[in-house]
């Protein structure tokens, strides 16, 4: 079974006690929040203190296989649910899995796996979306929707907010990824705390993200245009900006699949832009016409590009972060990519 990201956060707040297994993948700061739904929902707010979550790594298991179904069937001091974890988990481990879940008997542990981007074939995704008892969650990096925010909003505690506060916040969600709009409720509630005063939009204007965003914009205009020197001189800027390497991959990949979109759209890249969510506007929405107006086979090679950079910030490969970031950006502002 599968769920979408925008069903599954009722489902694995309060999950059926019929499940299992769930697989968790796609975006990390989204999957670390359904994580943080889904383990108290099983185990309780004290399981992991009392010990009735296991967690394990992926290397750990590869290296050892019966590691898994050991924590499965392991017992446990404390009464109560137990839950184990695997992270990081790829399809290589997906027949270790398969001979798990097989095997789960009623007592044993839940199993939530969690993992990053997989492909539409990926052995774990067909593994947990076929299986009774299991379901298999994608979160992608998609803007996020107003309800999404407005749960966030609520959780911050940030005393009352002026309607204006409030707009103003979930325009900063639709424009920032997860994890920088959740820093920015993290700096407003330390702001709030202790105001007697509502929350005002010239406050979380003030404290949002400062010149990060028209950095990243001016570097995608480049490589949109195909200025390859143009790029690589905006790049320190964009450093200097305070944007790290995550989140110029997520811009690049972004604006990459959206560009692929358009041109994929049977109406063509005007109506596409229309299903857009949140439809771009201005400068963005021109950028976008005309990396649409690729040659079909660059722009799927960019978007391999750009999942393949993906992949490789989420290994545990050694190599420089921003090296990786600035050899795919300079590869793709090059015309013959």
């Amino acid at each position: 079974m599968k769920l979408g990201a925008a069903e599954a956060r009722a489902a694995l707040r309060r999950p059926d006690p019929g499940l299992g297994a769930v697989l968790l993948w796609g975006e990390d700061e989204r999957v670390a929040e359904a994580r943080r739904l889904l383990l108290p929902a099983w185990v309780g707010p004290e399981g992991e203190a009392e010990m009735r979550l296991s967690r394990l790594a992926a290397g750990e298991v590869r290296r050892e296989p019966a590691l898994l179904g050991d924590a499965l069937r392991a017992g446990c001091f404390f009464p109560g649910p137990r839950a184990v974890w695997l992270e990081d988990a790829t399809d290589g481990l997906a027949p270790l899995l398969a001979a798990a879940l097989a095997g789960w008997q009623e007592g044993d542990a839940r199993l939530l796996v969690t993992a990053g981007a997989l492909a539409g074939r990926s052995a774990l995704r067909r593994l947990f979306e076929g299986r009774k008892g299991a379901v298999a969650v994608a979160f992608y990096d998609d803007p996020m929707s107003d309800g999404e925010a407005r749960e966030l909003i609520e959780a911050a505690r940030l005393g009352p907010l002026e309607a204006e506060a409030r707009d103003t916040l979930l325009g900063q969600a639709r424009a920032l990824d997860g994890g920088e709009f959740r820093r920015l409720l993290e700096r407003v509630a330390l702001h709030q705390d202790g105001a007697e005063a509502p929350l005002a939009a010239a406050v979380v204007e003030a404290l949002a993200p400062q010149g990060e965003e028209a950095g990243l914009d001016d570097l995608l205009l480049a490589v949109t245009e195909g200025r390859r020197e143009g790029a690589g001189a905006l790049l320190p800027r964009v450093w200097a900006s305070g944007a790290s390497p995550v989140t110029v991959a997520l811009a690049l990949g972004r604006h990459v699949r959206a560009a692929l979109a358009l041109a994929s759209d049977p109406g063509g890249p005007q109506a596409g832009l229309g299903r857009l969510r949140p439809p771009p506007g201005g400068a963005r929405r021109a950028m976008l016409l005309r990396a649409a107006a690729w040659p079909r086979e660059r722009l799927e090679r960019a978007a391999a590009a750009a999942l393949q950079l993906d992949r490789e910030l989420r290994s545990s490969s050694r190599a420089p972060e921003r090296a990786l970031v600035e050899r795919a950006v300079l590869r793709l502002a090059s015309r013959g990519d």
